[in-house]
């Protein structure tokens, strides 16, 4: 085998392993992204989520509750989100949380 034979032949294998790490790299990135948003939501993702779980097992009273239980975090985190938040109410902040 020559010379060129061969590195056309490595050459081939790189380009392949190539695009299957920038394959892994782009979905552990959309994973972490995914991650940051379920969390960055908190409670109110989770009970939205497990409303979803109750309604498709059918469980009708538990869904509703928890479509409740996801209103009521909503609502709290708006009003959280609207207060004014800086160094001369910090320590009323803190103790609120």
């Amino acid at each position: 085998m020559s010379i060129s034979k061969f590195n056309k032949r490595i050459s081939g294998k790189k380009q392949l392993g190539q695009g299957m790490t920038e394959y892994i790299i782009i979905v552990a990135l959309v994973a972490i992204g995914a991650i940051g948003v379920y969390n960055l939501f908190g409670k109110t993702v989770r009970d939205q989520t497990t409303a979803m779980a109750y309604g498709l097992a059918g469980d009708r009273a538990n869904s509703t509750a928890q479509s409740n239980a996801a209103e009521t975090d909503a609502n709290n985190s708006r009003t959280e989100a609207d207060t004014a938040q800086g160094l001369s109410n910090f320590g009323q902040n803190a103790q609120n949380q």
